[in-house]
């Protein structure tokens, strides 16, 4: 009598009840991965284009305080005096040019895309 007594007043989770929260975990889990993985590549890429805009503008410094004619490259627009700042894990590579003919791309190592800039300061994606 004691016995039947203890197992009726017991408090705790069924089975059912554990397996029904499993369930509904690996569900929301099975959403928020491959969203989670997205949000990662898109703020690679905003970093890629970050990294374009700072190089664009520094480029834009160096001819303001030179001339337009002279040549701008990645070596010149880190500087000190323009201030171009590399982010780890970018590959950045910007063609020695002029105003007109400006061009540079940039990539994180942790993305496929490759993104562009051209000498109105677009950025694309080929």
């Amino acid at each position: 009598m004691m016995q039947a007594q203890w197992i009726k007043n017991e408090k705790g989770f069924t089975l059912i009840e554990l397996l029904i929260v499993i369930a509904i975990i690996g569900i929301l889990a099975a959403i928020a991965i491959p969203q989670f993985n997205q949000y990662k590549v898109r703020a690679y890429d905003s970093d890629s284009k970050a990294n374009l805009h700072n190089l664009y503008l520094a480029c834009h410094a160096y001819w303001t305080d030179t001339s337009s004619t002279n040549s701008c490259d990645l070596a010149k627009a880190k500087e000190a005096t323009y201030g171009y700042v590399q982010s780890s894990k970018m590959t950045v590579v910007a063609a020695a040019a002029v105003v007109t003919t400006f061009a540079a791309t940039a990539q994180h190592i942790s993305s496929t895309k490759v993104l562009s800039m051209d000498n109105n300061g677009n950025i694309t994606s080929p």
